[in-house]
């Protein structure tokens, strides 16, 4: 692989180049992990709307979402009928303090989740409702300061009347930490009434989990690193 296809395989926006049927000839990896969230012929179709009427290149702005990933606008190209390329430029969307591998301890994350649910249902009338994948193994986290976050993201749901909490795989997503990829899941609690007023004191604690927050009108997921080791 030559220094040039190194800068185009290792960059965070994705890259595909298609043939001209649709089928990929070559894509990077980060177009890799966004086929997790989107498929093939969505981005062709996507590519061939936005081509130049002549050969050459042509960019475009615009807003598209895929899973966790948004963009911003996109690059178009083809030199003849054979080939089309795609550049797509990526809104970052998790921001990840580097965890501290061997610190926390290897805990079920569906006891806490339960503890948790416990802790706040006391103090709110609010129906509790769970939505639990049962394949996500024990984890490596800072039990203390994880159970903080869940409880402070509880706490900004307790007016509605009912609150879900969903734990799922993020398929087909991962994040690296020192050249090692780790999968993905997510804990999304959602709620009909959050009080987007204490939003901050959650991104703090999140900084200090070393995860991921979404904060959103209806619900407030956490993105965690599956660290088993």
């Amino acid at each position: 692989m030559t220094f040039e296809q190194q800068w185009i395989e290792y960059d965070f926006n994705p890259f595909i180049l298609f043939d001209s049927s649709g089928k990929i000839v070559s894509l990077n990896a980060e177009a890799q992990f966004l086929l997790g969230s989107s498929n093939t012929a969505t981005i062709f179709e996507i590519a061939t709307l936005h081509a130049s009427q002549n050969f050459g290149f042509k960019t475009t702005f615009m807003d598209l979402e895929f899973g966790r990933y948004k963009f911003f606008g996109i690059t178009v190209g083809y030199e003849n009928e054979d080939q089309l390329g795609i550049r797509l430029y990526q809104v970052p969307s998790y921001h990840f303090s580097k965890p501290k591998i061997d610190s926390g301890e290897i805990v079920n994350v569906y006891t806490l989740i339960d503890l948790c649910i416990s802790t706040n249902s006391i103090s709110s009338k609010a129906t509790f409702l769970k939505d639990l994948d049962p394949s996500i193994p024990d984890v490596r986290l800072n039990t203390n300061l994880f159970v903080k976050l869940l409880n402070r993201i509880y706490s900004v749901c307790l007016d509605s009347d009912e609150i879900t909490t969903k734990l799922f795989f993020r398929v087909g997503e991962h994040i690296k930490f020192d050249n090692k990829k780790y999968s993905l899941f997510t804990i999304m609690i959602s709620s009909s009434n959050i009080d987007l007023s204490k939003s901050s004191s959650i991104d703090q604690l999140a900084e200090q989990n070393s995860v991921s927050v979404e904060i959103k009108d209806n619900y407030v997921s956490v993105n965690i690193p599956l660290i088993t080791d």
